[in-house]
């Protein structure tokens, strides 16, 4: 499963191995099979934790290693969950291949929402390279991981002679999935934004003897560009601005000077002692240079706070930063256009994103520092959940990164135009801003939820009844 997203992209490889977990639970080994399967996509997967904890969080690479095994044994209880909700609604029957399938849009679903959620490698991801993405903006991405399980199941029910025209059934229902429909393009006139990848290494981010340097990066690949609007990463200004009058006032002169809008990502400090990681608007009119800011609202736990419950992580991890959630719409308002923002972590979860639509938001701003995770696939797969919440609300997303991946994604999921992973460069890309609405802006999740719980009352019945 690691292999089926990016960068590697195999992602055919997800049917073999739905289909051998799926021949498992038929074999009777359901709690077992999920719970090999999770720590298989989700300990292995997730390999690139343990250089960050050890490089940035100065644990030993053993006690490392064994919170990577640790997180991934956590996942892994959500697959065997999977696996044994399929067998308790349909037992070994041919229905089992009905309550795979839909078992496995709920565990996907679950995964996003328990203890804060972690949607990471969503299983809908891989259909980003087939056919069927168009049903993203339908069904979402939890809703996407119905096609996937379903073929693998009748491939195996295909397979076996009792069950070859259930096999056959199932296959022809989800090959009709494989054909979706269009995600239209938004009609309003093209804007562009220059997107600016400042490329600085994370051992020097803080430091305040580079700080001169962070700066000039930013401030020179600023001021060669034409657009509409700039945008620069996550905590691209690595201090409080609102603390230092004089890089305050050299911000001002900048924006003055190029005449162009800035989204610049920042931290925010409050009078009670706290703080906020999010994203600053300054406009090249501002002469008293107030900003408007939205602050991140879902933090990443162990790495902008630490939960209440294990406060003695701050003894084994003590340069973690706690940072509070912000509330509000998430919106930021430059010109006659309403910015959505995604705050790194944030452009995993559909709902957030969905929520940034509702409230006006007419096109997606994801800012991120995936510098944290070295040349690991760590970026790579976060810019595929990115590319999904495009799909999801047909917006288009404008991706400012630090290291990469910096890119503009189309409102189909495509990258349209990027720059070079770990490069100092600008991107001048195109985009639209968009009003419309896709069904699964102005529903979400729950019709699906309900009407896949509708759907398993007959294997139900035929067990219980």
């Amino acid at each position: 499963m690691p292999f089926v997203f990016s960068p590697y992209d195999y992602f055919w490889l997800a049917w073999p191995a739905l289909a051998v977990f799926f021949w498992l639970i038929q074999r009777g080994y359901p709690i077992r099979a999920g719970f090999a399967f999770g720590l298989g996509w989700f300990g292995l997967g997730a390999w690139w934790l343990a250089p960050t904890l050890h490089t940035f969080g100065h644990l030993p690479w053993l006690l490392a290693a064994l919170c990577v095994v640790l997180v991934g044994c956590v996942m892994a209880l959500l697959p065997a969950l999977w696996a044994w909700l399929a067998i308790a609604i349909a037992g070994r029957s041919p229905w089992l291949m009905a309550s795979f399938a839909v078992a496995a849009v709920f565990e996907e679903w679950l995964r996003g929402h328990l203890f804060s959620g972690l949607p990471w490698t969503a299983l809908g991801n891989i259909m980003l390279a087939t056919p069927a993405i168009g049903w993203a903006s339908w069904f979402g991405v939890y809703g996407l991981a119905l096609i996937p399980a379903l073929m693998a199941a009748a491939l195996v029910l295909l397979l076996q002679r009792s069950t070859r025209y259930w096999g056959m059934a199932g296959l022809a229902v989800s090959l009709l999935l494989m054909a979706s429909p269009a995600t239209p393009l938004p009609e309003h006139p093209d804007r562009t934004a220059a997107l600016i990848q400042g490329n600085i290494p994370q051992d020097v981010k803080w430091n305040a003897d580079f700080l001169n340097e962070t700066m000039r990066r930013y401030a020179e690949l600023s001021a060669k560009v034409q657009a509409d609007i700039i945008i620069w990463p996550e905590a691209a200004v690595p201090f409080f601005l609102s603390r230092s009058p004089a890089w305050e006032a050299w911000l001002d002169r900048q924006v003055i000077a190029w005449q162009t809008p800035l989204l610049f990502g920042g931290i925010k400090s409050f009078k009670d002692g706290t703080a906020q990681n999010g994203l600053f608007a300054q406009l090249p009119d501002t002469s008293d240079g107030a900003r408007s800011f939205v602050g991140k609202q879902h933090l990443v736990p162990f790495g902008e706070y630490v939960p209440a419950w294990i406060p003695f992580l701050h003894t084994l991890v003590p340069e973690i930063a706690d940072f509070r959630p912000a509330s509000g719409h998430g919106v930021l308002h430059v010109g006659e256009v309403g910015y959505g923002t995604l705050i790194c972590y944030e452009s995993l979860f559909p709902e957030l994103a969905r929520a940034r639509v509702l409230a006006g938001a007419e096109v997606l701003v994801n800012v991120t520092n995936d510098a944290w995770y070295g040349r690991s696939p760590a970026a790579w797969q976060h810019i595929q959940a990115a590319r999904m919440r495009a799909v999801e609300t047909g917006r288009y997303v404008l991706r400012a990164a630090n290291t990469g991946i910096t890119a503009v994604i189309a409102p189909n999921g495509e990258i349209s135009s990027s720059i070079p992973w770990w490069t100092m460069a600008s991107l001048t890309g195109t985009f639209r801003p968009s009003d419309q609405m896709t069904p699964y802006v102005r529903w979400g999740d729950w019709p699906l939820l309900a009407g896949l719980l509708i759907l398993l009352i007959p294997a139900w019945l035929r067990r219980y009844g």
